[in-house]
């Protein structure tokens, strides 16, 4: 089994970012299946996600829009969603790097 945890950080205020709504979905028979929901901690962490994750297809959405209006900032991004594939037994850390205007992620350890 894999497990799935992602950390968001705010490349503008050069901090974590903190309570972001994440939700975990797995793509099933080609449609998309809730898995989990959770938000970033102080930390801007989601250890949470997923412990016992089977290989497949699974979409992270970070809900943003909440996080910039609470900071008095404006998005055109209010959700950005990172689709993977994930394997059988290996941790998959995807961190989100967020600013404004724009975003990256990539895999993590």
């Amino acid at each position: 089994m894999s497990t799935i945890s992602t950390h968001v950080l705010d490349v503008v205020l050069g901090r974590p970012a903190a309570g972001i709504a994440v939700r975990l979905d797995e793509r099933i028979a080609n449609a998309w299946v809730h898995n989990c929901e959770s938000a970033t901690d102080a930390d801007g962490r989601c250890r949470d996600l997923a412990q016992g994750a089977i290989g497949g297809t699974y979409r992270l959405t970070f809900r943003t829009d909440a996080y910039f209006a609470r900071n008095g900032r404006t998005s055109i991004y209010p959700e950005i969603s990172v689709t993977f594939s994930c394997g059988r037994e290996d941790h998959y850390h995807l961190p989100l790097l967020l600013s404004d205007n724009g975003y990256t992620t990539y895999r993590g350890s």
